[in-house]
């Protein structure tokens, strides 16, 4: 995999925006965290779609931190790249911030890093090309990738000795 040439961090991007509507909402108005997950998931696997310029499915979801509720109404603004590459894994990191469009109020309301591994034609694991980390806040994203993904190695050791 060494002689493949890294792909740009910029170039996984993704920006998704939705509008919550009656739909996605509780007894509260506010959106069902399994609607928030699904709209993560989507834009976490476009992103690695972008990178790795293959098909890809989710393999984990840690770290889903819900912060704030998200009233029916409102817009969600999704933003999705990948901070780490292994051989056939990518992790991608979702922010989400929520948009009051009357009030213009916007803030931080939910994060989490997926794992994403990609596809060979034949459904195997397919190896990806490393990211190029451009900016500082990328170098600072990727090394903290790859500490969590250690973190994740280390857990599943622990659950299947």
């Amino acid at each position: 995999m060494s002689n493949v040439k890294p792909v740009p961090a910029s170039q996984s991007h993704v920006i998704m925006t939705e509008l919550v509507l009656p739909s996605h909402t509780n007894a509260l108005n506010s959106i069902f965290g399994g609607v928030l997950l699904s709209w993560i998931d989507i834009a976490a696997a476009i992103s690695a779609q972008r990178h790795s310029k293959m098909p890809v499915v989710t393999a984990s979801i840690d770290a889903m931190n819900f912060v704030a509720p998200v009233y029916k109404g409102w817009v969600v603004n999704l933003k999705a790249s990948v901070n780490f590459v292994s051989k056939t894994s990518m992790e991608v990191g979702v922010r989400v911030d929520a948009e009051n469009p009357i009030t213009g109020e916007c803030f931080h309301t939910a994060s989490a890093y997926l794992t994403f591994v990609a596809l060979d034609r034949d459904g195997r694991p397919a190896p990806v090309p490393p990211v190029l980390a451009e900016t500082e806040d990328q170098k600072r994203r990727q090394k903290a990738g790859e500490r969590r993904r250690q973190l994740r190695l280390q857990q599943r050791q622990e659950r299947n000795p």
